[in-house]
Order: C-alpha cells, then structure tokens, then sequence
C-alpha cells in the first residue's frame, strides 16, 4: 500500500440512472477519470427553505487529483441540477497497482 495525495475520489449525485451514465461515460471518453461507480441513494436535504427526499444515483469517481478542476468544470457544465454536489475526498493511502492503472488510463 501507498501513501499519497495524487488520487483522488469525487463525489455527485445525479437524478437518474440515465444521466449519471451520459456523465459516467463522458468523464471516461475525456480520460480525465480512470472509473466511475454508480449506486442508488435516497438523499434528505434543504433546498429553497423546504426540507426534500429523493431518489439519486451515487457517483464515486476516482482520477488523479490534478484533473480536479477539470473534472468539476465538465461536471457544472453537463449536469441538470442547479448547484451539483461536486465533493472532492483525497486518498491517502492505496494499493500500488490500483493507482499505477489509474496513471495508465487517465491524462493528466
């Protein structure tokens, strides 16, 4: 295992199964990603003073740290919500092929 601060794992949210596939695949066409992984949530939340539950689609995306901004630009500009969660959790430590095979798929 490797201690590090070049990867990273993003995460947002998406309203549909659908959407979260087009951004899934658009982030990996660009290489800007090396996976996405996609899971149904239901998400209780704030928005415009009302208390809100909905059904979402879970993305964790895992790239290399420095492709961030970019990452968060493609996000803002392809996604249907208003204000996206784009949260982005460093990964401090790694298996070394896990993240060599992240510098083979992705450009930085």
């Amino acid at each position: 295992m490797s201690e590090t601060k070049g990867y990273c794992v993003i995460l947002t949210t998406c309203a549909s199964g659908a959407d979260a596939e087009r951004m899934a695949r658009l982030l990996l066409e660009t290489r800007l990603v090396a996976c996405v992984q996609v899971t149904g949530i239901t998400s209780f939340y704030r928005w415009d003073g009302a208390v809100n539950k909905d059904d979402e689609q879970l993305m964790l995306i895992k790239a290399p740290s420095l492709s961030f901004d970019a990452i968060e630009k493609v996000i803002v500009e392809n996604h249907s919500y208003k204000v996206p969660e784009i949260i982005c959790i460093p990964i401090g430590s790694g298996s070394d092929a896990y993240l060599k095979w992240i510098d083979g798929v992705t450009v930085k």
